[in-house]
Protein backbone atom coordinates (compact mmCIF):
# COMPACT_ATOMS: atom_id res chain seq x y z
CA UNK A 1 0.00 0.00 0.00
CA UNK A 2 1.15 3.55 -0.29
CA UNK A 3 2.91 5.81 1.89
CA UNK A 4 0.37 7.93 3.89
CA UNK A 5 1.64 11.77 4.99
CA UNK A 6 -0.64 13.27 7.28
CA UNK A 7 -0.54 16.96 9.05
CA UNK A 8 -0.67 17.40 13.14
CA UNK A 9 -1.95 20.86 13.36
CA UNK A 10 -5.66 20.84 12.84
CA UNK A 11 -5.63 17.66 11.11
CA UNK A 12 -5.09 15.23 13.44
CA UNK A 13 -5.39 16.82 16.22
CA UNK A 14 -7.24 20.10 16.40
CA UNK A 15 -4.54 22.55 17.51
CA UNK A 16 -7.23 25.70 17.59
CA UNK A 17 -9.16 23.73 20.50
CA UNK A 18 -6.25 22.49 22.52
CA UNK A 19 -4.65 26.37 22.28
CA UNK A 20 -8.14 27.90 23.22
CA UNK A 21 -8.35 25.94 26.58
CA UNK A 22 -4.92 26.74 27.34
CA UNK A 23 -5.87 30.71 26.51
CA UNK A 24 -8.50 30.11 29.16
CA UNK A 25 -6.88 28.85 31.77
CA UNK A 26 -4.41 31.39 31.45
CA UNK A 27 -6.72 34.46 31.55
CA UNK A 28 -8.19 32.92 34.12
CA UNK A 29 -5.52 32.29 36.50
CA UNK A 30 -3.97 35.64 36.36
CA UNK A 31 -7.66 37.43 36.36
CA UNK A 32 -7.17 39.01 32.62
CA UNK A 33 -10.49 39.67 30.93
CA UNK A 34 -12.09 36.42 29.63
CA UNK A 35 -13.17 38.09 26.37
CA UNK A 36 -9.10 38.72 25.54
CA UNK A 37 -9.77 34.79 24.14
CA UNK A 38 -11.16 36.22 21.47
CA UNK A 39 -7.91 38.44 20.59
CA UNK A 40 -5.13 36.06 21.59
CA UNK A 41 -6.83 33.60 19.54
CA UNK A 42 -6.38 36.05 16.40
CA UNK A 43 -3.39 37.65 17.26
CA UNK A 44 -2.14 33.41 17.02
CA UNK A 45 -3.91 32.86 13.82
CA UNK A 46 -3.84 29.21 14.04
CA UNK A 47 -0.37 28.95 14.94
CA UNK A 48 0.59 30.56 11.19
CA UNK A 49 1.57 33.81 12.88
CA UNK A 50 5.58 33.79 14.50
CA UNK A 51 5.92 32.91 17.81
CA UNK A 52 8.50 35.74 18.47
CA UNK A 53 5.47 38.46 17.14
CA UNK A 54 3.03 36.52 19.24
CA UNK A 55 5.16 37.14 22.39
CA UNK A 56 5.36 40.42 21.60
CA UNK A 57 1.93 41.41 21.42
CA UNK A 58 0.80 39.01 24.89
CA UNK A 59 4.00 40.85 26.30
CA UNK A 60 2.46 44.73 25.31
CA UNK A 61 -0.84 43.44 26.41
CA UNK A 62 0.07 41.81 29.94
CA UNK A 63 3.29 42.42 30.60
CA UNK A 64 2.80 44.50 33.52
CA UNK A 65 0.26 42.37 34.92
CA UNK A 66 2.06 38.65 33.88
CA UNK A 67 5.72 36.91 34.37
CA UNK A 68 7.92 36.87 31.31
CA UNK A 69 7.93 33.16 31.65
CA UNK A 70 4.02 33.01 32.00
CA UNK A 71 3.56 34.21 28.82
CA UNK A 72 6.49 31.79 27.51
CA UNK A 73 4.92 28.85 29.03
CA UNK A 74 1.88 29.27 27.38
CA UNK A 75 2.72 29.67 23.39
CA UNK A 76 5.92 26.94 23.92
CA UNK A 77 3.46 24.24 25.97
CA UNK A 78 0.18 25.63 26.52
CA UNK A 79 -1.24 24.02 23.21
CA UNK A 80 0.29 20.54 23.95
CA UNK A 81 -0.91 20.28 27.35
CA UNK A 82 -4.49 20.47 25.92
CA UNK A 83 -4.52 18.34 23.02
CA UNK A 84 -6.36 15.21 22.27
CA UNK A 85 -7.03 12.85 20.03
CA UNK A 86 -10.35 12.16 18.34
CA UNK A 87 -11.75 8.30 18.73
CA UNK A 88 -12.76 8.69 15.20
CA UNK A 89 -8.74 9.67 13.98
CA UNK A 90 -7.41 7.06 16.10
CA UNK A 91 -10.19 4.47 14.63
CA UNK A 92 -8.82 5.93 10.75
CA UNK A 93 -5.38 5.42 12.02
CA UNK A 94 -5.80 1.78 13.27
CA UNK A 95 -7.58 0.62 10.16
CA UNK A 96 -5.25 2.30 7.75
CA UNK A 97 -2.11 0.27 9.54
CA UNK A 98 -4.11 -2.89 9.60
CA UNK A 99 -4.31 -2.21 5.39
CA UNK A 100 -0.38 -2.51 5.51
CA UNK A 101 -0.50 1.92 5.11
CA UNK A 102 2.85 3.42 6.29
CA UNK A 103 1.73 6.51 7.86
CA UNK A 104 4.13 9.14 8.74
CA UNK A 105 3.29 12.81 10.18
CA UNK A 106 4.85 15.45 8.77
CA UNK A 107 4.61 19.33 10.33
CA UNK A 108 5.97 22.48 10.58
CA UNK A 109 7.27 23.85 13.61
CA UNK A 110 9.45 23.45 16.33
CA UNK A 111 10.43 20.03 16.70
CA UNK A 112 9.70 20.15 20.92
CA UNK A 113 6.67 21.70 20.60
CA UNK A 114 5.45 18.99 17.97
CA UNK A 115 6.70 16.24 19.48
CA UNK A 116 5.31 17.06 22.92
CA UNK A 117 1.47 17.33 21.06
CA UNK A 118 2.47 13.76 19.56
CA UNK A 119 2.87 12.00 22.64
CA UNK A 120 0.53 13.85 24.35
CA UNK A 121 -2.26 12.85 21.93
CA UNK A 122 -0.73 9.10 21.70
CA UNK A 123 -0.09 9.73 18.02
CA UNK A 124 3.40 7.76 18.35
CA UNK A 125 1.64 4.48 18.85
CA UNK A 126 -0.22 4.98 15.77
CA UNK A 127 1.88 5.81 13.31
CA UNK A 128 5.39 4.82 12.05
CA UNK A 129 7.24 8.08 12.39
CA UNK A 130 7.15 12.09 12.29
CA UNK A 131 9.11 14.64 10.54
CA UNK A 132 9.31 18.27 12.21
CA UNK A 133 10.46 21.16 9.83
CA UNK A 134 12.94 22.35 12.37
CA UNK A 135 14.32 19.35 12.45
CA UNK A 136 14.71 18.82 8.82
CA UNK A 137 15.29 22.53 7.97
CA UNK A 138 12.66 22.82 5.59
CA UNK A 139 8.68 23.78 5.49
CA UNK A 140 6.10 22.09 4.07
CA UNK A 141 5.48 23.28 0.92
CA UNK A 142 9.11 22.65 -0.05
CA UNK A 143 9.82 19.58 -1.28
CA UNK A 144 12.82 18.43 0.74
CA UNK A 145 10.29 17.94 4.08
CA UNK A 146 8.18 14.90 1.63
CA UNK A 147 10.93 13.34 1.30
CA UNK A 148 12.88 13.27 4.45
CA UNK A 149 9.33 11.94 5.43
CA UNK A 150 9.41 9.50 3.31
CA UNK A 151 13.03 8.32 3.83
CA UNK A 152 12.56 8.57 7.58
CA UNK A 153 10.52 5.39 6.75
CA UNK A 154 12.35 3.73 4.02
CA UNK A 155 9.65 4.56 1.43
CA UNK A 156 9.78 5.00 -1.94
CA UNK A 157 7.95 8.97 -1.97
CA UNK A 158 6.06 8.35 -5.67
CA UNK A 159 2.41 7.36 -5.05
CA UNK A 160 2.44 8.94 -1.54
CA UNK A 161 -1.20 10.69 -0.45
CA UNK A 162 -0.71 13.88 1.75
CA UNK A 163 -3.67 14.88 4.05
CA UNK A 164 -3.85 17.94 5.49
CA UNK A 165 -5.88 21.23 6.35
CA UNK A 166 -3.34 23.71 4.29
CA UNK A 167 -4.00 24.65 1.00
CA UNK A 168 -0.60 26.23 0.72
CA UNK A 169 1.64 23.87 2.30
CA UNK A 170 -0.30 20.63 2.76
CA UNK A 171 -2.19 20.44 -1.26
CA UNK A 172 -0.27 22.41 -3.26
CA UNK A 173 3.39 20.83 -1.63
CA UNK A 174 1.86 17.94 -2.88
CA UNK A 175 0.53 19.10 -5.80
CA UNK A 176 4.12 20.25 -7.09
CA UNK A 177 5.31 16.39 -6.47
CA UNK A 178 2.39 14.78 -8.10
CA UNK A 179 1.42 13.47 -5.02
CA UNK A 180 -2.56 12.46 -4.45
CA UNK A 181 -3.95 15.08 -1.38
CA UNK A 182 -6.86 15.17 0.62
CA UNK A 183 -7.75 18.63 2.13
CA UNK A 184 -9.24 18.72 5.55
CA UNK A 185 -11.96 21.83 4.85
CA UNK A 186 -13.25 22.02 8.25
CA UNK A 187 -16.30 24.02 6.30
CA UNK A 188 -13.85 26.05 4.14
CA UNK A 189 -14.39 26.50 0.38
CA UNK A 190 -11.34 25.78 -1.79
CA UNK A 191 -10.00 29.22 -3.03
CA UNK A 192 -6.57 28.30 -4.66
CA UNK A 193 -6.59 28.70 -8.63
CA UNK A 194 -3.20 27.40 -8.95
CA UNK A 195 -3.59 23.82 -7.79
CA UNK A 196 -6.19 21.53 -6.42
CA UNK A 197 -6.70 18.32 -4.14
CA UNK A 198 -7.80 14.49 -5.37
CA UNK A 199 -9.97 14.57 -3.16
CA UNK A 200 -12.27 17.23 -0.50
CA UNK A 201 -13.30 15.77 3.05
CA UNK A 202 -14.62 17.31 6.05
CA UNK A 203 -12.53 15.64 8.37
CA UNK A 204 -9.16 13.87 8.62
CA UNK A 205 -11.10 10.48 9.48
CA UNK A 206 -13.13 10.66 6.67
CA UNK A 207 -10.17 11.67 4.42
CA UNK A 208 -8.09 8.55 5.28
CA UNK A 209 -10.93 6.50 4.97
CA UNK A 210 -10.86 7.68 1.39
CA UNK A 211 -7.57 7.00 0.62
CA UNK A 212 -7.85 3.55 1.85
CA UNK A 213 -10.51 2.71 -0.24
CA UNK A 214 -9.65 4.44 -3.34
CA UNK A 215 -6.26 2.52 -3.20
CA UNK A 216 -7.57 -1.26 -3.01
Amino acid sequence: MPLMLLDLDNTLVDRDAAFRAAVAGFLAEHDLPSSDLTWVMATDASGYTARHHVLAALTERYGDLVPADSLALLLDHGGADHVVLAPAVREALLTATAHGWTCVIVSNGRTAQQEAKILKAGLDQLVHGWVISESVGHNKPQPQIFQAAADAVRFPLPGAWVIGDSPHADIAGASALGLRSVWVTDGRPWTLSSCAPTHIADDVASAIEHAIATSK
